[in-house]
């Protein structure tokens, strides 16, 4: 195991803050692997924990056919912005913005630097346009913030992989996965592993997340070059791990061995490992997914559990307002499965509260929210 350090730019006068990779094994292949880039979405660092005892352990038993890089903790910034004693991880302190929102968008310069260099071998490819990726990130100008200086030390080390990973949460949810279309075929298993409940597919989301700043420059070269031979050689992903409070061991113990037999499945890890379960989510559009919102303020009483199968107009939430007495009751308006719930009681202006995924398209645009 070979533990990376990074120390983070333009931390206050008088500190700093440093960012650990642990990597594992050897070989042309590799898998990228990061945890709490929402530092206050702790299951994922919990699961992190279990996937650094198990790759040790491999590794010093000769099974690693390949690279392996591991952050536990994705965001040293966020991981200390506590207020009044509680963990405020999402969204960096000093600049108001999303932890996972605006990685470094690497189509334009890449095109730039392989043009005229692509043929019709797809090793060769892939070989140059990984480079291309590292040496444009390299070439930017230097990082203007921490959290600038963050985003690019994760993206150069994941831009080369040909899986990527990114461990979060929900507030409350189920097991889910979210990801390209487009690489549903080759994660399907790990879905059914994990035993997610649901997998959310778009083709760019809006806001550049972490897992779509790995994984659509493939897409949109293959766009620009249609003459060359440009594979999808990035399956990235991010896992839900159901919600904020799901952190006990055996149950994240279970996820980081699917993921452990997900790796081993892609050729990474050698030995025998259980095949993937047959039975698996249905694979639903982004865009078919219901955000619910309260029409005002009050208390919220949630009307169905998580992972309920729902239909038009069934009631996912009550909001009761104490004061005026004014009682609304929220319903599903697609059919599908109620994923995701907020964790506070009392509605507040303009936040979601339930989130329902059905196969109807009803939303365009942007659809993550921040």
């Amino acid at each position: 195991m070979e533990h990376i350090e990074y120390l983070l730019p333009w931390s206050a006068s008088g500190t700093e803050r440093r960012l650990s990779l642990f990597r594992f094994g050897s070989g042309s292949r590799k898998a990228y692997i990061q945890a709490s880039l929402h530092a206050d979405e702790l299951p994922g660092m919990r699961v992190a924990v279990e996937l650094k005892r198990r790759l040790r352990a491999l590794e010093e038993q000769g099974r690693l056919n390949g690279v392996i890089e591991l952050v536990p903790m994705a965001n040293p910034i966020g991981i200390a912005q506590m207020f009044q004693a509680t963990h405020q991880g999402r969204f960096e302190f000093n600049s108001g913005k999303n932890f996972n929102r605006d990685f470094p968008e690497l189509t334009e310069a890449v095109a730039a630097l392989v043009k005229g260099r692509l043929g019709d071998n797809a090793d060769i490819n892939t070989a140059l346009i990984r480079r291309a990726m590292s040496d444009a990130l390299a070439d930017m100008p230097p990082a203007n913030s921490e959290l600038d200086g963050l985003r690019r030390v994760l993206l150069q080390h994941a831009c080369d992989a040909d899986v990527v990973l990114d461990l979060h949460c929900d507030f409350e949810s189920i097991m889910l996965l979210y990801t390209m279309p487009q690489h549903w075929p080759s994660l399907r298993s790990l879905a059914a592993r994990l035993g997610a409940g649901a997998t959310l597919l778009a083709e760019g989301a809006g806001g550049n997340a972490f897992d779509e700043a790995c994984a659509i420059p493939w897409l949109r070269l293959a766009e620009l070059f249609p003459e060359a031979d440009i594979p999808l050689a990035c399956a990235a992903t991010t896992i839900e791990l159901r919600g904020m409070a799901d952190t006990e061991r055996e149950q994240c113990s279970d996820s980081a061995e699917a993921i452990i037999g997900y790796l081993a499945e892609q050729g990474l890890i050698s030995g025998d490992w259980p095949e993937a379960p047959l039975t698996c989510c249905e694979a639903t559009p982004f865009a078919g997914t219901q955000y619910a919102y309260a029409p005002h303020p009050g208390v919220v009483s949630f009307l169905q559990p998580l992972g309920a199968q729902v239909r038009v107009g069934d009631p996912l939430f009550e909001v009761l307002d104490p004061l005026t007495d004014q009682h609304s009751i929220v319903r599903a308006s697609t059919d599908g499965i109620l994923y995701a719930r907020e964790r506070l009681r009392f509605a507040q202006p303009g936040l979601w509260l339930a989130k329902v995924a059905g196969t109807r398209l009803i939303r365009q645009g942007r659809l993550l929210s921040d």
